[in-house]
């Protein structure tokens, strides 16, 4: 399927392009979440038309990311869990602990799927450092410190 992409994805285009992607990704993801339209003729006019202000709204939006960014960059994340003598969690640090540790900091913006945990859940006691993508072109550096408290 054909599809104008309305904002910056990654690894399929930049803002404004026509692109073909495969059909279930284009209508269960990009066309719901509004970052692509089908490139129809009518499609292609209207978005030539609202060019200027779409590419000032992501404009807008990567600088609040960016501005987010850097307060966050760096920032300490402290998660007490119930653990065994050993250190293994009894459950797992999730990235929807994390997000929430962050809302809790101040951070309203992030959301669980921002945070990323390449190699899942944490599941000991220790000290991680995550990323969180705030956009396509933003991510931050975050450390995770997670604490057991005994039973």
């Amino acid at each position: 399927m054909q599809i104008i992409l309305l904002e910056k994805v990654a690894n399929v285009g930049a803002l404004g392009e026509v692109v073909r992607v495969k059909d279930g990704f284009a209508r269960n993801f990009l066309i719901p979440q509004r970052k692509a339209k089908r490139a129809t003729a009518a499609a292609l006019k209207e978005f030539e038309e609202r060019r200027a202000e779409i590419e000032k709204q992501q404009a807008e939006r990567l600088a609040a990311a960016e501005g987010v960014g850097q307060k966050l960059e760096g920032h300490t994340v402290h998660i007490r869990q119930r653990a065994g003598v050993d250190g293994r969690l009894f459950g797992s640090v999730t990235n929807a602990d994390i997000a929430a540790q962050l809302k809790n900091a101040g951070f309203d913006t992030v959301e669980k799927s921002m945070v990323r945990l390449p190699e899942g859940p944490f599941k000991t006691v220790g000290e991680y450092a995550i990323e969180v993508q705030l956009h396509t072109d933003v991510a931050a550096n975050v450390n995770v410190v997670v604490t057991g408290e005994t039973v």
